[in-house]
């Protein structure tokens, strides 16, 4: 008990010693802060500063932690200034991809490549990477194969029903509309409407369209294999 009041005794003198510096600073808001203004500031609202070397997806980088005096680790006061507060990363790093690029970026970082080096394994330049990790373009259709090799995964959100799964499967192959309908053997505007969601797959084409689709989980089912 005596130890919390003491604590709570800090915390108020703290409160009271900042209140009285801002109030001072508040009569010279016209006249420049001096560096021993900031200073004193400094001593009286930050408790700590700590530096710590923090590794996030196979990058190292520094990870900055400042602590202000006003409340008590398990304790937070409500006052408008945190506790605490952590400086970002350098790097940035996408521990949720929402993008394709983001995978790749992701996928890089942790087996420690160069953005040189993807690019050789894609079959792209440089320039390339560098765009799609930095969401400024999306990858062609024809460099989805490769990419998905790279990954050892499909980057792209499951689908339900004719339609998505037919976009993705087509995607996932890098095939336009008119290569893929060749080889069901329909004119290019049913498979739209059938990626639209207009029209269902009937007959001898439904046929078709299971075997391009069950394609698909027979690879993937290679892959886990």
């Amino acid at each position: 008990m005596g130890g919390r009041i003491a604590s709570a005794d800090s915390i108020a003198g703290n409160i009271d010693s900042a209140q009285a510096l801002l109030a001072n600073l508040r009569q010279r808001l016209d006249e420049p802060v001096s560096w021993e203004q900031k200073r004193r500031l400094i001593e009286v609202l930050v408790g700590g500063v700590r530096v710590d070397t923090v590794e996030e997806c196979g990058v190292k980088q520094s990870r900055t932690t400042v602590t202000y005096r006003f409340s008590e680790p398990k304790q937070p006061m409500p006052l408008v200034l945190p506790q605490s507060y952590i400086i970002g990363s350098v790097i940035r790093i996408p521990t949720e991809p929402h993008t394709i690029g983001d995978h790749i970026r992701n996928q890089r970082l942790r087996r420690k490549m160069l953005q040189r080096e993807v690019a050789e394994q894609i079959g792209v330049e440089k320039t390339s990477v560098f765009n799609w990790e930095g969401n400024r373009t999306i990858p062609e259709l024809r460099y989805l194969p490769a990419i998905i090799s790279f990954l050892g995964y499909n980057p792209l959100p499951a689908a339900e029903g004719w339609g998505e799964r037919l976009v993705r499967r087509r995607t996932t192959l890098g095939l336009t509309q008119k290569e893929v309908a060749r080889q069901l053997n329909v004119d290019q505007g049913t498979l739209a409407r059938w990626e639209r969601g207009e029209r269902e797959p009937a007959g001898t084409f439904l046929g078709q369209v299971k075997r391009f689709l069950q394609d698909e989980n027979a690879s993937a089912a290679r892959r886990v294999g």
